[in-house]
C-alpha cells in the first residue's frame, strides 16, 4: 500500500473509529452536513472529469435494455442518472444520509427525472432489497466511506441476479512515484483548503485524503471481491491512476 499523503497526526487521531458503526454514524453526519455543496465540490476536485468516471462505469456494468439497477451510496444521484443511459427498465437510488436524498430528489425534480429514478433510504450493509432482484448493482466513491467493507460487496452481491454485474468506482493512489508525491500533496493540502472555503467544513474534505491514504490498492479490492464471491472480477485505471473501476459478476449458485 502506498501512502504519501501528507496526513498529520491530528488528523489520523480524528478518524480512528473503534467500531464500523461509529464510521457509520461519522460518515452520515458529514455527508449530511456537506451535501449542499457536494456536486460543486465533486467538479472541482476532479476538474470535471467525474461524469465522464460515472458514465465509463456505466458502461462496465453492460446493462440490458429494460433491466434493473440500483445505485448504493447515490449521493446526489449523478450515477443513477448516468445508468438511464442504458434504457433500463428501473433504476433505484439508494443512500443512508437524507441530506443526500434530499438533493437528488431537488436535481431529480429540476430534470423532469423523478418518475424514471426511484429514491430510498438504505444502508449499504443491510440493503432491504429480495436476493437476485437486480441486473446490476454499483457504486461510485463509497468504498472508503463502509464500516464494513466484505459485507457491503456481499450485500451488493446479494441482491444481484445470477449473470448480473457489480461495478464500483473509486479513487485509489497512483504508482508512478514524482506523480504519486504531487496526487499527495493535492489531495492531502488543496482539496481541504478548498472544501473549507466551498463547504465550510474543513473536517470533512480532511477525511477526504485520510480515507484514500488507508485505503486497499486496485489488486487488493479485486482479492476481496472474489473472497465473497464475484467472478470474473477486473479492474481498469483511469487518470494517470488515480481512479479504477471494478466490476464482477454473479454466477448460479452464488447465493441464489
Amino acid at each position: 500500500m502506498y501512502r504519501d499523503f501528507m496526513i498529520t497526526k491530528q488528523v489520523e487521531t480524528a478518524f480512528e473509529f473503534q467500531t464500523p458503526q461509529e464510521k457509520a454514524r461519522y460518515v452520515r453526519r458529514m455527508f449530511d452536513a456537506i451535501a449542499r455543496r457536494y456536486d460543486l465540490m465533486n467538479r472541482l476536485m476532479t476538474l470535471g472529469r467525474d461524469q465522464s468516471w460515472r458514465h465509463r462505469t456505466i458502461r462496465r456494468a453492460a446493462i440490458s435494455k429494460d433491466g434493473r439497477v440500483l445505485d448504493i451510496a447515490t449521493g446526489t444521484a449523478d450515477l443513477a442518472i448516468a445508468a438511464l443511459d442504458a434504457n433500463p427498465r428501473k433504476v433505484v437510488a439508494a443512500d443512508f444520509s437524507l441530506q443526500m436524498l434530499d438533493l437528488a430528489n431537488r436535481k431529480l425534480r429540476a430534470r423532469d427525472l423523478d418518475s424514471e429514478i426511484v429514491l430510498a433510504a438504505a444502508d449499504g450493509l443491510c440493503l432491504p432489497f429480495t436476493d437476485n432482484f437486480f441486473d446490476a448493482v454499483i457504486t461510485a466513491f463509497s468504498l472508503r466511506n463502509v464500516g464494513n467493507l466484505d459485507l457491503f460487496l456481499s450485500e451488493m452481491l446479494r441482491v444481484t441476479r445470477p449473470g448480473g454485474r457489480v461495478v464500483c468506482l473509486e479513487i485509489t493512489q497512483p504508482r508512478l512515484p514524482g506523480f504519486r508525491k504531487l496526487f499527495a500533496w493535492y489531495f492531502g493540502k488543496v482539496v481541504p483548503k478548498i472544501g473549507a472555503l466551498i463547504s465550510d467544513d474543513s473536517q470533512a474534505y480532511s477525511y477526504l485524503p485520510h480515507s484514500v491514504s488507508i485505503f486497499i490498492s486496485p489488486e487488493e479490492l479485486r482479492e476481496r471481491m472474489q473472497k465473497v464471491g464475484m467472478k470474473d472480477v477486473g479492474f481498469e485505471k483511469l487518470q494517470f491512476g488515480t481512479i479504477a473501476i471494478h466490476w464482477g459478476e454473479k454466477t448460479k449458485g452464488v447465493m441464489d
